[in-house]
């Protein structure tokens, strides 16, 4: 087979697993979780064939015209270069490993089947999105992905949080997709083209008649998609959703298409200076702000939640500099590691039975019970803080350093500001990154909290899928000079100065984060159970024993209580209780679009029932009281009826008369 057919296979196996997972799921239960892994596993071998195939070397496209459109022509197009073949081989691996994790992490769940299949489409559509040289294509496969999250981040639809979540998902994503939309015509209209290569030279040339307003246009799309500021509100709520699924949508589908949309198109954004420096500053305020709100959550799988939003604020501000090259780099590392993160959480809520409710503080002596989840955690969090030799580290670094060269007037393609901006951001959450991460793992492994229930060993296969995502963790980062072919012939070799200072920012982030808890132990040891601890918050007031009052009376016990230990209020002081809500962001959009649209919705019913029903009901009464007033008159009696004749003749007679008087005088 050719390497175009062999990459025509990639996205269709998943596919057709999952459309024969939903014919069989009920007829042949026994073939569901085969459907589930094998298609997804043989994509993925595939996906390599083709990486090793395409070599880094000249891009392979191939195209076939699809129905006559009139105007501008929409094909079946496949654009294989470096960054589609490295990407391609990142959802495989991802997508697999959560097939195989989810066989033991929902082994009981009645609803496997279709979360099954629904998995299998959301792989299938990303791989549509990577492979694609048609825009219109592309966006068939994006909004795949927006139809498939809606539905597995809504899996537990008993919950109300679950429904919630994932109406908010499809609404906010839909939000910017309407843009979006918008700008991909714009887009193709001045190109003359829907073929991204088109499109491309366009950009290069100088035939894109409108480049700033088409920029804009698109990154709204792409915040919406990828969780950037201010967009990225449905993040953190679409943890209601099982973890699996948590591990797919940050690591290799959903978030990750918008990043590697803005890296295929890159040209088009470069092309104006003002979109840059949108992006740029986009990308400062969702790294700095989904830090800090990060350094707030005591849920396991939201801070994890910000911390992605927080790395693919890295990755927009890498194509905010013009280097598309760390962006994907870094792409691929963050996979990596936040698919273990995520997949090694799920290990750690199953063996806390916690999974309504993933409290940080909640998770006491976990460190011995899941030795396979607390050493590869271990792992990705080193990886997550960029912590040399992790992978983190290098992908990280490339992207600093892109930034450094760019705010050094060094780079043609972004302004210097954009790179100071992407260059300040990022070594400030460096700091914020190895904090959150130390926090997490103190709280998770080291905490003070109670004991929780043992709940027996988990399924093999689970432990099994950490260790293989462990790897490329730990080993990705040290490719890096072998893989300058897949990257644009890029040198991603770290600069020193960047290099330095953001692991000495680091270190210290991590470091003052462990004193925090040991001074917050320490204080919690000496001060008994019930009694007011010693977290000053805001203007002095001391809150926990508010808070383990309120937790006791929910969980009926002060040994259920939160760890008194969490360094978190200590470190962020009164800046914690606006931290822990995302900084009120979802309250203002609720006062901005939420109330408005429900008072409109108010009125509406109020018009509908009070004033167009009225009309209705009034119409109908006319008729229904002429017409009792008929049926009364309907008596059966003959004198009757020949009585209110003469009376009507009478009266007939009279009219006529009175008529022809007045006739004869006028």
């Amino acid at each position: 087979m050719t390497t175009t057919t062999l990459a025509v296979l990639v996205p269709l196996l998943p596919f057709l697993g999952a459309a024969a997972g939903l014919l069989l799921g009920r007829r042949a239960p026994g073939f569901v979780r085969p459907l589930a892994v094998l298609p997804t596993f043989a994509a993925f071998v595939l996906a390599v064939v083709v990486a090793v195939d395409q070599g880094g070397g000249k891009a392979i496209d191939a195209a076939t015209r699809l129905t006559p459109t009139g105007s501008v022509p929409i094909e079946l197009a496949l654009h294989l270069d470096g960054f589609a073949a490295l990407v391609a081989v990142l959802v495989g691996l991802v997508a697999t490993c959560v097939q195989l994790y989810s066989t033991g992490y929902l082994r009981d769940d009645p609803r496997y089947t279709s979360y099954a299949a629904l998995v299998s489409l959301f792989t299938s559509a990303m791989l549509l999105v990577v492979y694609s040289g048609d825009l219109m294509v592309l966006l068939v496969g994006w909004e795949i992905m927006g139809i498939c999250s809606y539905f597995l981040v809504g899996h537990y639809w008993e919950t109300p949080e679950a429904r919630a979540a994932s109406l908010k998902a499809f609404l906010v994503t839909k939000l910017g997709d309407v843009p979006f939309l918008i700008g991909l015509f714009a887009l193709a209209t001045d190109a003359g083209t829907f073929r991204i290569t088109g499109v491309v030279q366009a950009a290069l040339t100088g035939s894109i008649a409108h480049p700033t307003l088409i920029a804009l246009l698109l990154l709204a799309g792409v915040a919406g998609k990828s969780a950037q500021f201010p967009l990225h509100t449905w993040l953190p709520d679409a943890m209601a959703g099982p973890t699996p699924v948590s591990a797919l949508i940050h690591a290799a589908t959903m978030v990750a298409a918008g990043i590697y949309f803005v890296a295929r198109l890159l040209p088009v954004f470069a092309a104006s200076a003002a979109a840059m420096t949108v992006l740029a500053v986009m990308a400062a305020l969702t790294m700095v702000g989904s830090g800090l709100a990060a350094l707030a959550q005591d849920d396991i799988k939201r801070v994890l939640a910000y911390s992605t939003i927080g790395q693919l604020g890295y990755l927009s501000g890498a194509l905010a500099v013009g280097d598309r090259g760390a962006a994907v780099f870094h792409l691929l590392s963050h996979g990596a590691f936040k698919a273990l993160l995520f997949l090694a959480a799920g290990v750690v809520i199953h063996a806390a039975g916690t999974n309504s409710l993933t409290a940080m503080s909640r998770m006491g002596g976990l460190a011995k019970r899941i030795p396979d989840a607390y050493w590869t955690m271990t792992v990705a969090l080193l990886a997550l803080a960029a912590i040399p030799p992790f992978a983190g580290f290098f992908s990280k670094e490339a992207v600093l350093s892109a930034a450094e060269h760019t705010a050094l007037g060094e780079s043609r393609i972004a302004p210097s500001g954009a790179g100071w901006i992407v260059l300040i951001a990022g070594l400030l959450t460096a700091l914020l990154t190895a904090a959150y991460a130390m926090r997490l793992w103190l709280l998770t492994f080291r905490g003070r909290g109670a004991d929780a229930p043992d709940h027996g060993k988990q399924p093999l296969v689970m432990n099994a899928v950490l260790w293989v995502l462990a790897i490329p963790s730990i080993g990705f980062g040290l490719t890096t000079g072998r893989l300058g072919d897949w990257f644009d012939g890029q040198d991603l070799t770290p600069s020193v100065t960047t290099a330095v200072l953001s692991t000495g920012v680091a270190l210290v982030g991590g470091l003052v984060t462990y004193a925090a808890w040991r001074h917050t132990s320490a204080l919690a040891a000496a001060t008994p159970m019930g009694a007011v601890a010693a977290h000053p918050e805001g203007d002095g007031g001391l809150v926990e024993e508010e808070a383990i009052a309120s937790h006791t009376q929910v969980y009926g016990s002060i040994a259920s209580a939160p760890d008194p230990a969490d360094p978190g209020r200590l470190l962020l002081g009164p800046l914690h209780r606006h931290a822990a809500t995302g900084f009120h962001l979802d309250a203002v959009y609720h006062t901005l679009f939420v109330r408005p649209v429900l008072a409109a919705a108010t009125l509406v019913r109020f018009l509908d029932r009070e004033v167009v029903e009225t009309y209705v009901s009034g119409a109908s009464a006319v008729p229904r009281l002429l017409g009792r007033a008929v049926r009364r008159a309907q008596t059966g009696n003959v004198q009757s009826y020949l009585g209110a004749l003469l009376a009507g003749s009478l009266v007939l007679a009279a009219a006529v008369v009175v008529l022809a008087n007045v006739t004869a005088g006028s």
